[in-house]
């Protein structure tokens, strides 16, 4: 498992940080304006997917592997409605956020 604090990429290091501590505020600053994402090849509404998939299910990433400079990842992804699930994710980061990011089973 790779440390969240040694992962490659600034912005989805914040990213996962957020995530892992439940901060919706920082989970937001993490993001641009506008940010997308995608679950399993479907967009959708990433306040919508946040608290039902992050927030009000306790949602854990602990990240098994990074590529593509950290914008990539491979995560043991936990939380209470769907329990724990190998997932991948990419990451789209502009001006330091992320913009865009992708999820699905791995």
């Amino acid at each position: 498992m790779i440390p969240v604090n040694q992962l490659g990429d600034p912005a989805v290091r914040a990213f996962v940080t957020a995530v892992n501590a439940g901060d919706r505020e920082a989970f937001g600053a993490a993001l641009t304006p506008g940010a997308t994402m995608s679950d399993d090849g479907t967009d959708r509404d990433v306040d919508d997917w946040a608290e039902r998939e992050i927030f009000s299910s306790h949602g854990h990433m602990d990240v098994e592997a990074e590529s593509d400079g950290g914008r990539s990842l491979v995560a043991d992804y936990r939380n209470d409605t769907w329990g724990a699930m190998r997932t991948a994710w990419r990451f789209t980061v502009d001006d330091g956020r992320v913009s865009r990011f992708e999820t699905g089973q791995a």
